[in-house]
């Protein structure tokens, strides 16, 4: 038996960290080859990692909740002789300290407090922060304990379990005599329901969200009466001749793929000062769970499938979800989001952004209703089949022109459906 350090394994594309949910196998406790170690949570989904051979758990070096880099030593163990590196995923060392640099603002605040304009942050805490969605401006107003002002893991924790009192403000003059007052709302009584893990988590990244980007929503109506009659003749033959149900879905994204094309400004990110116009079209599409929690599995290179590779990631993504089967690559990647409201029979919606996305759009209930067609030889009234668009976007990096310009295209693209298309 030799003695082996077991690190966080790299457990998809892009992902960096993960958070133990639990220690299956104690310390002091023999375990056999595929045995899971532990449970780790990456973003919404968690995974199981299994032993890489029979052994023994020497010692745990995290604990439950704790957010680790992938590639640190989480756990001790003895292996067989011959076995120690067997099958063992060594990543490499998470990257190195670093300062951020971080500017003070001067505005308001239910408390006074000092900005620390030479921030350093370690790698932990840079988890901890990532995990809780905490911005480095906000990381800086926290007070640390560690040598030279540095900030430690309880330094972040206690700011947490305050209620991250800092989050929304910024420094504050000693001198100003008006301080915002501490409000105390009647919360009332009745059942306590505690959120799960992912409700939190869809918490934390919906105020996020808000809180980074000025939201701004773009609204547009579309005549989907060709695809709706397309789909209707064609759903049966299609399913029987590829083997796919045919659902709105990758009809959606292969117009709005199709848009993001044409305005590639849509389809980035903001670092900092820097815009990041993304080169692959990954789109997200939000999806609803049993459970009534939110997941946005991905569809990798939009623009380059078909209509059939479409209908086949949709329905697979659907069933993984539905299955809590997905896997952390499953939901990384996506550059545009789509929330298709109208499955819940929304006429409409104001969706938040999913970050570090710029847009998302909000696809709405397809409704018949009369409509006045403009014809050669005068108005007439006709049933068609008609959807609302809703774009929200992130005002810092999107101007007017640029998403009514690319809303517009979407609902061109639905509207043109050619209806006698081939499959």
């Amino acid at each position: 038996m030799s003695k082996t350090e077991f690190k966080m394994p790299k457990m998809g594309e892009s992902i960096t960290e993960g958070t133990i949910i639990n220690w299956l196998v104690q310390e002091g406790d023999s375990f056999e080859e595929g045995d899971i170690l532990v449970e780790v949570a990456t973003d919404k989904v968690d995974n199981e990692v299994p032993a890489p051979s029979a052994g023994k758990m020497i010692s745990h070096k995290v604990s439950a909740k704790d957010v680790v880099p992938v590639g640190e030593v989480i756990a001790v163990l003895e292996l067989k002789e011959g076995a120690a590196k067997k099958d063992v995923n060594f990543e490499e060392k998470a990257d190195k300290p670093a300062k951020k640099p971080v500017r003070s603002n001067s505005s308001s605040s239910s408390k006074a407090f000092k900005v620390n304009e030479n921030l350093f942050v370690s790698p932990l805490v840079d988890a901890m922060a990532r995990k809780n969605h905490i911005s480095y401006e906000e990381l800086a107003r926290i007070s640390g304990t560690g040598k030279d002002g540095r900030l430690r893991k309880s330094d972040v924790t206690n700011y947490l379990n305050e209620g991250r009192p800092f989050q929304f403000a910024q420094a504050v003059a000693e001198s100003s005599g008006f301080q915002v007052p501490d409000l105390k709302f009647d919360k009332g009584t009745g059942k306590i329901v505690e959120m799960d893990r992912m409700r939190e988590m869809i918490a934390d990244h919906m105020v996020y969200s808000k809180h980074t980007s000025p939201h701004v929503t773009a609204y547009v109506e579309a005549d989907l009466t060709n695809m709706v009659q397309w789909r209707n003749e064609n759903k049966l033959k299609f399913q029987e001749k590829n083997g796919e149900k045919l659902t709105f879905t990758p009809l959606f994204i292969e117009a709005v793929a199709n848009a993001i094309k044409d305005f590639p400004m849509i389809n980035s990110s903001l670092d900092g000062k820097n815009i990041i116009v993304k080169e692959d079209i990954n789109i997200g599409m939000a999806t609803a769970l049993p459970s009534g929690n939110l997941i946005v599995p991905v569809v990798k290179n939009a623009d380059k499938k078909d209509l059939k590779e479409l209908a086949a990631s949709t329905n697979k993504l659907v069933e993984k979800s539905r299955a809590g089967s997905l896997k952390g690559d499953d939901l990384k990647g996506s550059t545009f989001t789509i929330s298709n409201v109208g499955t819940f029979g929304s006429l409409m919606g104001t969706p938040i952004i999913n970050q570090p996305e710029a847009a998302i759009l909000a696809t709405g209930i397809i409704k018949k209703r009369a409509e006045v067609i403009e014809k050669e030889e005068g108005d007439i009234i006709e049933i068609r089949s008609m959807m609302y668009l809703s774009l929200s976007f992130d005002h810092r990096i999107v101007d007017g022109y640029l998403a009514g310009s690319f809303l517009k295209r979407i609902a061109d693209n639905m509207e043109g459906f050619d209806v006698d298309r081939k499959y």
